[in-house]
């Protein structure tokens, strides 16, 4: 929902909710908003790969903009997926169904390594172009970009596929901590140039997804994944200071203090923690964005209503709150509810 003032989305309700400032009503976005739930998602899809999906323009353009149009959120999340980038730079990789992303040649050894370039904007033209026709599009509704964190990135790139234990993983990160930091760093330098290829175009916001960060130790975190968050999160800082940054992680309660301080401006909270408590240990120096459990969306609209009604009153805690899920749109979600919600956070917010 943008007001009639509003004329560019440095104005809106998300940016000056990112940048801690008073806000007219809670923004709200969902992550995985762009597709999933929705049928006419399924529809343009029905014959198109993921991959071949996130890398036409055409269908990038629509996809970002039906939950926009539908449901009337204050952002649009970039429909990409995080391994698009290590796709860009020659990853012989697969989108499959009901699985996720999985690797030809998982790396483990230095070799394997040196293998993987560096992402430059000619990796990636369809992107840039992408984002402009949504910027042009969008208006003043911001744009958000995303790009994956270079931990989650690796563990897809050495698990070979998704890991319920992140073993080999985790085993690299000890065994040979030479090796897994330098093939933390040359991820970190691909996500980073994969978010400026998206702020150079016109996204407004970025978010940086550590999707398995809560799989670690705070120590393993601090030594092992953190310095390499944070060169993605501080190198944008120093490009594109006006860009606001989020960051986010699955069951990254224990997490929170530290990914804040890796370079968020806006921490993103999962639904295990309230967002009182991320208020907390972040010492209220943080807007946050968050975190109704997606599985609550199947709930009656009366418990629904009053946890959503919970959560904007928990946010006003913070110097800024961005209303979210604490994880993606599940895909049976009934669409109709999403949008209510985004109605009743706008109504009960409104200042």
């Amino acid at each position: 929902m943008t007001s009639p003032d509003v004329q560019t989305p440095r104005d809106s309700a998300l940016l000056r909710a990112a940048r801690r400032e008073e806000v007219p009503f809670t923004p709200v976005w969902f992550m995985r908003q762009a597709g999933r739930s929705l049928p006419e998602y399924r529809a343009i899809r029905e014959d198109v790969s993921m991959l071949e999906s996130c890398r036409t323009p055409d269908l990038v353009t629509e996809i970002t903009l039906q939950p926009v149009r539908r449901h009337g959120v204050d952002a649009a999340i970039f429909f990409s997926d995080i391994v698009v980038p290590l796709m860009a730079v020659g990853v012989d990789l697969d989108i499959v169904a009901g699985t996720g992303p999985v690797v030809a040649h998982p790396v483990r050894t230095r070799a394997d390594l040196e293998r993987l370039p560096e992402l430059t904007p000619e990796h990636v033209p369809d992107i840039s172009e992408s984002v402009r026709r949504l910027v042009a599009d969008l208006g003043a509704t911001p744009l958000i970009g995303f790009a994956g964190a270079p931990f989650t990135l690796a563990s897809y790139l050495v698990e070979g596929g998704p890991s319920k234990n992140h073993e080999r993983t985790k085993a690299l990160m000890h065994g040979d901590p030479g090796l897994w930091s330098d093939l933390c760093a040359r991820l970190a330098q691909i996500s980073l140039a994969f978010l400026r290829v998206q702020a150079d175009a016109g996204a407004s916001v970025v978010q940086l997804f550590d999707s398995w960060a809560g799989h670690l130790s705070r120590a393993d975190y601090l030594r092992h994944v953190e310095p390499h968050s944070r060169s993605v999160l501080s190198g944008m800082a120093q490009s594109h200071p006006e860009v606001p940054r989020i960051h986010f992680g699955v069951g990254t309660g224990e997490l929170l203090p530290q990914m804040a301080e890796a370079g968020a401006d806006v921490i993103g909270v999962d639904y295990r923690v309230s967002l009182a408590d991320a208020v907390e240990r972040t010492g209220g120096r943080y807007a946050v964005q968050g975190n109704l459990d997606p599985a609550l969306l199947f709930a009656p609209w009366d418990a629904l209503e009053q946890r959503v009604r919970e959560i904007v009153e928990e946010g006003r805690q913070a110097p800024g709150h961005i209303f979210n899920l604490g994880h993606g749109v599940l895909p049976s979600t009934d669409p109709d509810v999403l949008t209510r919600v985004v109605e009743l956070v706008h109504e009960v917010s409104r200042r």
